[in-house]
């Protein structure tokens, strides 16, 4: 199931459990090699979340705040998340290919784990 995304806005859905309605997050969409690079770099906060595709590792050096990381399979399964202090380098994970940041701490109250299935809803589309 390979996903192409282009730089833009949409929102971030995380699937609740038992089939209740998802928790809707805005997302900024960084696909390309400058938006990948630049991601939270300078930041002061971030409203909601952003995805980084292709990507299966990231760092905080030049960054903020702490982060939410969240490492993504090709089915936009949850593999692992982590939370990061600024000045670190994360370490790639295999199977990952995508990743999403956020504000530190806010991933566990949007029910965002191991194992949960996320879906990205592009505005217009």
């Amino acid at each position: 199931m390979g996903r192409r995304w282009r730089d833009g806005r949409g929102e971030l859905v995380v699937h609740g459990s038992g089939g209740g309605p998802g928790v809707r997050v805005p997302l900024e969409i960084a696909t390309s090699y400058r938006a990948r690079t630049k991601g939270l770099l300078g930041r002061d906060s971030v409203e909601g979340a952003i995805l980084l595709s292709p990507a299966n590792s990231v760092h905080t050096f030049r960054m903020r705040m702490p982060i939410d990381v969240a490492y993504l399979d090709r089915d936009l399964r949850v593999i692992a998340v982590r939370t990061m202090p600024p000045g670190r380098l994360g370490m790639p994970r295999l199977r990952a290919r995508h990743v999403v940041e956020a504000r530190a701490g806010v991933m566990r109250e949007w029910g965002v784990r191991a194992n949960v299935r996320l879906e990205v809803v592009v505005e217009g589309s």
